[in-house]
């Protein structure tokens, strides 16, 4: 690991910084709203870490769902990273001990959009890149997730509304990678399938069956896109 690494992760960082920070806050804000100290906050940010789930998990703490519901919530709210797993095991598989253990663990949508698609400089060390935007982008949100509660501990707040932060969050993601695709293909692909499965099987159920269809889809055409990116 070198300066010029540290220095390119960082600047790779800084949109997601922006991002993390406020939706960490809204995050620690509705936490807060449930009784919770910003100890909780640090905690949950630290060691689950996983972005849109921590704001179902703040309507599952207060509900008080059982264990079972909150794994099988868990599990459809967090079933893409298997995909984004499986498509980061060439980049990983060089990585050893705790590199390679951390960038698995702090793989979410946004670090991943800036790992799967860096064309990183030949002088900065590409493995460290992966672990170093892992680490600064969990770094803004546990930042945010503490700001957020310990205001929200100190100060009344109308939390309304907060939770539609990450949902603008993906969308933002999602302009970002349309307009640097090549190929508008997987995305469009996307789109059909989600919008047929939340209509078919409903807006609780969708997640998984949307997840394994886009990848069927995506796998049988994948020499077209292909052909397509090479001729663009």
């Amino acid at each position: 690991m070198n300066q010029k690494t540290i220095k390119y992760s960082f600047t790779k960082s800084l949109p997601v910084m922006a991002g993390y920070i406020v939706l960490g806050i809204g995050f620690g804000i509705l936490l807060a709203d449930k009784g919770y100290s910003f100890w909780w906050a640090i905690l949950m940010s630290t060691a689950v870490y996983a972005g849109s789930l921590q704001y179902v998990g703040v309507g599952l703490l207060g509900s008080g769902a059982s264990l079972l519901s909150t794994a099988l919530m868990t599990l459809m709210v967090n079933a893409r990273h298997l995909f984004y797993g499986v498509s980061m095991l060439e980049k990983y598989r060089e990585m050893r001990g705790f590199r390679k253990l951390y960038a698995i663990f702090a793989l979410t949508d946004e670090t991943y959009s800036l790992v799967c698609g860096a064309n990183v400089p030949e002088d900065v060390d590409e493995k460290w890149y992966y672990v170093l935007v892992s680490m600064m982008n969990q770094c803004y949100w546990v930042f945010g997730s503490f700001l957020g509660a310990f205001l929200g501990n100190a100060l009344s707040f109308d939390s309304t509304g907060i939770d539609f932060s990450m949902t603008a969050l993906f969308v933002v993601i999602f302009v970002e990678q349309w307009e640097g695709a090549k190929t508008h293909i997987p995305a469009v692909t996307g789109l059909i399938i989600s919008t047929g499965c939340l209509l078919l099987f409903g807006a609780d159920y969708f997640l998984i069956p949307t997840m394994l269809l886009i990848a069927a889809v995506l796998l049988a055409a994948k020499r077209q896109i292909e052909r397509r990116e090479a001729h663009d």
